[in-house]
């Protein structure tokens, strides 16, 4: 009996040991995972950081509503403006029918800028527009960028941060991102208000060939929310 209970003892005590065991290597796996989830979530956050005014704005390519490509790093020697549009959108219809967008796009490609106009709205949003209707819709406008850019997967809007249409970005022939923000000064869809607002991108464009400092390199951007895939 006495050899028996010893060995019930000797089996119960190795048992304990294995649970212990277990439950270490458990812990130690369940730390492992929550740092790789943590690393993963940094390297996330990272990849889709807007960039700041003063920062190096990310190189990208797409494809415009005419099939063709185009990759910023391309413009590299030019000012470029980004605009986020989707004609779907009430402030970015009042920019167009009023003809406020279109003249801003003439006035800076008047002076040599790259003007790339970016649709990031999702294939399945009731605003998408495919690129044959888009490329119609800015012509009845008489809108003038170099490109109208297709970003349905929302990769380029992501990485600069664009959240509203419009939102202008400019970039300097030097690549780096020297004004982000609004159309204007005035944020509303009423074209009334146009006229008693402040041009954020002629203003910037003008005080940069005059080599002037962007006076209001950052002020906030208004519009809808871009129609991001989700």
């Amino acid at each position: 009996m006495a050899s028996l209970s010893g060995s019930a003892d000797r089996s119960l005590q190795v048992a304990r040991r294995a649970r212990a065991a277990l439950n270490r290597a458990s812990r130690r796996a369940v730390m492992a995972a929550a740092v790789a989830l943590g690393a993963t979530l940094l390297a996330s956050g990272a990849a889709h950081a807007a960039p700041a005014v003063g920062q190096k704005a990310p190189d990208f390519v797409a494809t415009d509503t005419q099939g063709k490509q185009h990759r910023l790093s391309d413009f590299a020697g030019k000012y470029v403006v980004l605009e986020w549009t989707n004609p779907g959108c009430p402030f970015v219809q009042k920019h167009y029918d009023s003809g406020n967008m279109p003249a801003t796009q003439k006035s800076a490609v008047s002076r040599g800028v790259v003007w790339l106009s970016i649709n990031s709205t999702e294939r399945g949003s009731s605003d998408f527009m495919a690129p044959a209707a888009l490329a119609s819709w800015m012509k009845e406008r008489d809108s003038a960028p170099t490109a109208t850019l297709m970003d349905p997967d929302g990769t380029i809007g992501q990485a600069y941060g664009a959240r509203t249409t419009p939102h202008m970005y400019i970039i300097d022939p030097q690549g780096t991102l020297v004004y982000a923000g609004g159309i204007d000064s005035v944020p509303s869809a009423r074209k009334d208000d146009i006229k008693t607002a402040t041009n954020y991108v002629n203003q910037a464009l003008a005080e940069a060939f005059g080599g002037k400092p962007i006076s209001a390199a950052s002020t906030r951007p208004y519009g809808c929310s871009v129609k991001y895939k989700t």
